[in-house]
């Protein structure tokens, strides 16, 4: 009909352009990295705030963790993608906290971070990894079992139920 316009179509658009993952580099932490882990770790656990929660890494003084303990950072084309703290202690390695950035959650980056605690723990000549993580995430609970962490106790601290983790390593063939 003349006079009329059609019915607007819907218009097909191209996906955006994304780029190939890149291989995750582990680089440890120095004082200058202070910042951009607390924000990451802001993201990370802000999550388990309404919950009625405040995990320890959203109260720890970043300054003294990378003082203290080994922090490694999971780059991604040089854009920081997880943070793992490790506490070096006389019979195992405590992995402290894992956490990745909320975008790239569900990628495989925390099974990255899990295998490079493992590698650290066996340059380090220890067979035990312990976690701690808090119980109301039983979502994480069963993610650790499923890389072979068991649970080794559970307790109440304040309200608020924490369950810690251990994974004995496989001594290598030849020792």
């Amino acid at each position: 009909m003349p006079g009329t316009t059609p019915p607007s179509q819907p218009v097909a658009s191209a996906p955006a352009p994304r780029l190939r993952p890149a291989p995750i580099c582990f680089r440890r932490a120095g004082a200058v990295d202070r910042a951009p882990i607390q924000a990451l770790q802001e993201a990370a656990y802000s999550r388990e705030r309404p919950l009625g929660l405040e995990p320890p890494p959203l109260k720890a003084d970043y300054g003294e963790i990378v003082a203290r303990m080994e922090v490694w950072l999971a780059e991604e084309r040089d854009m920081l993608r997880g943070v793992l703290i490790l506490d070096v202690r006389a019979d195992d390695l405590l992995i402290w906290s894992i956490a990745a950035a909320p975008d790239a959650r569900g990628q495989g980056l925390g099974q990255i971070m899990l295998d490079a605690a493992e590698v650290r723990a066996e340059q380090l000549g220890r067979r035990i990894i312990r976690l701690d993580t808090g119980a109301v995430q039983q979502t994480l609970v069963g993610w650790y079992g499923r890389h072979g962490y068991e649970i080794e106790a559970r307790e109440t601290v304040g309200d608020h139920p924490i369950t810690h983790m251990i994974k004995r390593l496989a001594v290598p063939k030849g020792r």
